[in-house]
């Protein structure tokens, strides 16, 4: 996957109480469209679910952003082994001559 399309799924936990305040819409912000549905279908669990969510809702940005996080640092220990391959190749190389 794509370094800058991972940073560019990162997302901000007052920007996720903003729609959760104003919409209902908070679950939909961090790609979850089932739990969504069902938080618009239950009215937002009476009023209970939705709550809850005030006092979740920043762990659960959080949460969504360590895996994206923890993506990103894969991709670029992957590329700064390729690079210190790449580096020891022509050293290699210039040896040889």
């Amino acid at each position: 996957m794509n370094k800058h399309y991972l940073q560019s799924q990162i997302k901000s936990s007052g920007t996720a109480y903003l729609l959760w305040f104003f919409f209902g819409f908070h679950y939909a912000y961090l790609g979850k469209w089932g739990i969504q549905i069902l938080y618009w279908i239950t009215f937002g669990g009476l009023g209970i679910w939705a709550i809850i969510d005030l006092f979740t809702l920043s762990g659960r940005v959080a949460s969504h952003n360590a895996l994206i996080f923890q993506q990103i640092d894969t991709i670029d220990r992957k590329e700064r082994d390729a690079e210190q391959a790449r580096n020891m190749a022509m050293i290699l190389a210039a040896k040889g001559n």
